[in-house]
């Protein structure tokens, strides 16, 4: 049951990490894009950044409620939940670590349930990574645009 679950698993483990980096790679990027288009003005530079600090965040919500999916699709394609729904609500209580324990698999695949709470610990983390990048991106231009204007 162990090899089965992890064989099964890890594959699993690996396409939220090709889903992670894609998402974050886009994000990180589609924010350096548009800041590098921004006003010269800071203040406008600061509005205009946020715009897309937000539509990097939603993207990156976005990326982790897809990689939830696969995981509860995953669970209904094996057969343990009747309904995909139960599925996605098994799935996102284990992605997020939340850990209610209120609907829980047979014995055959219950270890893919931590498998699932360990990637969903580091696709997180990684989505926090990223955004705090973005984040530290913003301020620089922002510390550095108020110095240019010091010096001035």
């Amino acid at each position: 049951m162990i090899l089965k679950s992890f064989l099964i698993g890890l594959p699993m483990m690996a396409l939220c990490l090709m889903v992670q980096v894609a998402v974050a790679y886009w994000c990180v990027r589609y924010y350096v894009q548009h800041l590098v288009t921004a006003p010269a003005d800071s203040t406008l530079r600061f509005v205009s950044g946020v715009r897309p600090l937000v539509v990097a965040m939603v993207m990156m919500m976005v990326g982790n409620f897809l990689q939830i999916v696969l995981w509860g699709a995953l669970f209904y394609w094996l057969g343990e939940f009747a309904e995909f729904y139960d599925a996605v609500y098994h799935s996102t209580v284990n992605f997020t670590s939340l850990g209610y324990g209120d609907i829980v698999m047979t014995k055959a695949w219950r270890l893919l349930g931590p498998l699932e709470a360990l990637n969903g610990v580091l696709m997180l983390g990684m989505t926090a990574a990223a955004l705090m990048v973005i984040l530290q991106h913003m301020i620089r231009a922002q510390r550095d645009a108020l110095l240019a204007g010091r010096s001035e």
